[in-house]
């Protein structure tokens, strides 16, 4: 599969701008229906505010939307827009909400405000990258835990649940085309004491300092 990357949660900022109150709210979608949904559902909850700017991004299809809610044209939507392009960052859903304090801020201060909403909340948010990974499961002795964490992190892993019994079970995301190298290693390290066992595989999410 070709990686892309997503928010990593739902996450809000505000941004106070010659008394113009801007919230911007990210979540995360899937599809055109979860992201009007989440439009709506900020609209009623801010259903007192002048303006509820959004955008969208969907990775099928490639669908993008987005709406200046009565801002002028090209003033809000298009420039949020604009930062979830640039961080290529896709089924996303924003919505700026602006409570207007009673200065006008000209076409550019709305660009630079709007903007600056939406990357406050992706920032919020995080960004994770999907991809295909290998789930391993390592069982090893307690005395060799350490290693077995370091030469997964070495690799480019992502530690999920560990397991404690009479031997301590490790649970690992690995990069695909890394597995066999994992699994060599792991022979290696214990003198052929640990059989690395392969789960399944998964589209998962990562946040990117993880990676």
């Amino acid at each position: 599969m070709t990686e892309y990357q997503i928010p990593t949660g739902s996450a809000q900022a505000e941004l106070v701008e010659k008394r113009s109150r801007f919230i911007g709210q990210v979540c995360p979608v899937s599809s055109e229906e979860e992201a009007r949904a989440f439009v709506e559902q900020v609209k009623k909850r801010h259903y007192d505010a002048r303006h509820n700017c959004w955008c969208y991004r969907l990775h099928e299809g490639g669908v993008e939307r987005y709406s200046d809610d009565g801002e002028p044209q090209g003033t809000a939507g298009q420039p949020m827009l604009n930062v979830f392009q640039r961080e290529n960052v896709t089924n996303v859903c924003c919505v700026v909400t602006r409570y207007f304090g009673g200065v006008l801020l000209g076409a550019g201060g709305l660009v630079r405000a709007y903007t600056q909403s939406a990357k406050d909340a992706l920032d919020a948010a995080g960004i994770s990258a999907v991809r295909r990974w290998t789930q391993l499961a390592v069982p090893c002795p307690y005395h060799l835990l350490e290693r077995v964490k370091q030469e997964a992190g070495a690799l480019g892993g992502v530690l999920g649940e560990i397991d404690y019994g009479a031997q301590v079970t490790v649970n690992v995301l690995l990069p695909q085309q890394l597995t066999d190298q994992f699994s060599a290693r792991m022979t290696e390290l214990s003198a052929g004491g640990i059989a690395v066992q392969q789960v399944g595989e998964r589209d998962v999410g990562v946040p990117r300092e993880k990676i």
